[in-house]
């Protein structure tokens, strides 16, 4: 999933809002009464929020080798 399809909502998160959101809905899907249709719904936010995640980290990553290839010149 590219980044674009992330709702806004979720790319303004940092990656602690985002693993607090991941860590609500987690705790929300594994209740027993939980509903089928808002389950959906929370599956696909953790998609989007893993997704978001990702993209974060890989962007960190980025960062890291080019301050690192920077460093070995």
């Amino acid at each position: 999933m590219k980044t674009k399809n992330i709702p806004a909502d979720i790319k303004s998160k940092s990656i602690k809002e985002a693993k607090d959101t991941i860590n609500k809905i987690l705790s929300k899907l594994e209740k027993n009464d939980a509903d089928l249709e808002a389950s959906i719904d929370d599956y696909q936010r953790l998609i989007h929020l893993n997704n978001h995640i990702d993209s974060l980290f890989k962007e960190k990553n980025k960062e890291i080798s080019n301050i690192t290839n920077k460093s070995k010149e």
